[in-house]
């Protein structure tokens, strides 16, 4: 082989391995901007707004302060409806009803609850919030069968959870919230005092 012919073989297989190195690059580049637009649409899926959500909870329902001697700490169950009202805040409203009884003495308690529902942040389908807002509840206790007037009070609620969104419907989590009822006045019996916490597991589904 001559001279002449190895400089155009060496120069053809030059310019073949610039033109596949340019060709892989080009796939590369596209590739990351494939999954760059695939991730935008997962996370735009993610935090889709105006979605409409129902749900329970199940859990345990812990009585703190002048309730604590009054009633035992039960399983309990809640409702839940939620509304995303933009990527970071979803209003959330809690309905629960539950009796507590020990020793002769018994709570009731009933409860409708609107919080501000706020995520910090999202790493995948896993994401942390908190929660915090006022209602409107109804307790009552009882002691040696003579009951309290039930009367609705005013109250707050606070607290934090984390959800796990399994697809653009289904997102499971656990819930901690602190619901503290304002005092009830009464006249024939002590004064209704406490507060309560529950610790849930959660299920929603949106639509």
């Amino acid at each position: 082989m001559t001279f002449n012919s190895m400089s155009k073989l060496m120069a053809f297989m030059a310019v073949s391995f610039l033109i596949s190195t340019n060709s892989l690059a080009q796939k590369n580049m596209e590739d990351k901007e494939l999954d760059k637009e695939t991730s935008a649409v997962v996370t735009a899926a993610k935090r889709e707004v105006n979605k409409h959500g129902f749900g329970v909870g199940i859990g345990q329902t812990f009585l703190l302060g002048s309730l604590q001697n009054k009633g035992d700490s039960q399983i309990t169950g809640d409702l839940f409806y939620s509304y995303t009202a933009s990527y970071s805040f979803d209003l959330l409203i809690n309905a629960h009803a539950s009796h507590h009884a020990y020793k002769g003495k018994d709570v009731w308690l009933k409860g409708l609850a609107f919080s501000i529902k706020a995520r910090s942040y999202e790493f995948d389908a896993f994401s942390p919030y908190v929660i915090g807002g006022l209602g409107f509840y109804q307790p009552k206790i009882a002691k040696d069968g003579v009951e309290s007037e039930q009367k609705s009070t005013f109250g707050f609620n606070a607290g934090g959870g984390v959800d796990l969104r399994l697809n653009r419907r289904v997102v499971i989590g656990i819930l901690g919230q602190y619901h503290n009822p304002f005092d009830v006045k009464q006249d024939e019996t002590e004064d209704v005092k406490g507060s309560y916490f529950k610790l849930l597991l959660t299920s929603m589904y949106l639509f």
